[in-house]
């Protein structure tokens, strides 16, 4: 298991001459949208990292963590495309621990462990000058310049993101 990922990541930020920053907060509640309110920034400039279970090629499973804008969302099918696999699920609590050190909702968009495999959607590097993502805290953020996460981490760039679909608010009255 991965341990101590705050020291982990200010580690490899600082190796890398990365212009980064480390911001202690309240701790937000498991949706994107209240931690980017905590952190005053916008719901796109997040890094959403998943933590997911590929199933395939043959009996083989994969792990990836993969990362996209906070504002969208992920498509299954693609993640698995993106590393030949058939099928893709998102991580048990159990794995998410064993393969990132962290709870659901403080998993940075990095990867300590040899087996955790990073993609990244385009999008992520295309909006905004600035990322900001949990440092394996919910209560601890991250942020970098955009340039710098890419250069430092070198994700594999794979498009799996999609618009959220608007959420209907018909109510049953008459």
């Amino acid at each position: 298991m991965v341990e101590n990922v705050l020291d982990k990541l200010t580690e490899l930020f600082t190796k890398g001459k990365a212009d980064f920053r480390v911001l202690h907060h309240t701790a937000g509640g498991q949706s994107s949208a209240s931690v980017a309110a905590i952190r005053g920034t916008e719901l796109g400039q997040g890094a959403k990292a998943l933590c997911c279970t590929v199933k395939g090629p043959g009996k083989k499973r994969q792990h990836v963590l993969a990362i996209l804008p906070a504002d969208m969302q992920a498509d299954l099918p693609k993640i698995a495309e993106a590393v030949e696999g058939r099928r893709t699920n998102l991580a048990s609590p159990a794995e998410v621990m064993e393969y990132t050190g962290c709870i659901f909702g403080a998993v940075p968009p990095v990867s300590f462990h040899p087996e955790l495999q990073i993609i990244a959607d385009p999008t992520l590097f295309k909006r905004y000058n600035e990322l900001v993502f949990n440092a394996g805290q919910r209560d601890t953020s991250i942020f970098i310049k955009t340039s710098d996460y890419q250069r430092i981490v070198n994700p594999k760039i794979w498009a799996f993101a999609k618009i959220p679909e608007p959420i209907d608010e018909k109510t049953d009255k008459e």
